[in-house]
């Protein structure tokens, strides 16, 4: 009804008709509430209680924690471009979608975080979760679909080519690797400082994965991490 009220204003006023997203779409792009630096639970708690959690509770998440997973797992932290994971060279090769489906704030639908401006832009919209499990992972044990929200790190390796030192071209792909599970590990601390639950996911189709997010054939999913409160 808004956008119907919308366009007949424009035409009312003589105005040119303009594209508008259908009411309960996803917008282009979405704002994350500013991360926060300082919680309740410390840094030698969090690794003591940290568990790789393969089922979830039905509650769903809210956007400000979707963010404040994001930050952990790849935000800024300085004016210079700094990350929570460090990165050979600050190249900084990977990237982080976010597949929602149950979301508070957030309607289903793929999305790339932006680290420089804290947001996430929309991908693709509806609910992707189903064919993240049944057609990139198809484990029966680990119900994906389930999850609130997945997460899923890639990375392109080509990316470290640029560097002015070999050894990080030469070995840029191992680097990339590594920064997918320091950039993890990031993640699942805060998810457990939060009182929520996480897994890394290795076990999934490589090709099959890709396709599913559109991403080019640069650039490679390095890991999945379905993300709930605990049951």
């Amino acid at each position: 009804m808004k956008t119907l009220l919308v366009a007949l204003s424009l035409a009312l006023l003589g105005l040119p008709a303009v594209a508008l997203p259908a009411e309960g779409a996803a917008p282009a792009t979405v704002p994350l509430p500013a991360p926060k630096t300082d919680g309740k639970v410390s840094i030698e708690s969090a690794l003591k209680q940290r568990r790789s959690v393969r089922s979830f509770a039905p509650t769903p998440l809210n956007l400000e924690e979707v963010g404040q997973l994001c930050w952990a797992a790849q935000g800024v932290t300085d004016d210079k471009g700094h990350r929570t994971a460090p990165s050979a060279r600050a190249i900084y090769p990977l990237e982080l979608y976010v597949a929602a489906g149950s979301v508070t704030g957030l309607p289903p639908g793929l999305y790339r975080y932006q680290p420089a401006s804290h947001s996430l832009h929309l991908v693709a919209p509806g609910d992707k979760r189903a064919d993240l499990d049944q057609k990139a992972v198809g484990q029966s044990w680990m119900p994906i679909a389930k999850a609130p929200a997945v997460f899923v790190i890639s990375g392109t390796a080509a990316k470290m080519a640029s560097s002015e030192d070999p050894a990080v071209r030469e070995r840029g792909a191992h680097f990339m690797w590594v920064e997918a599970g320091l950039a993890a590990q990031g993640f699942f601390l805060e998810a457990t400082a939060m009182g929520l639950g996480s897994t890394y996911v290795g076990g999934f189709r490589a090709a099959e994965t890709q396709a599913l997010l559109g991403l080019p054939s640069s650039e490679e999913v390095l890991a999945i991490l379905p993300v709930g409160r605990r049951p």
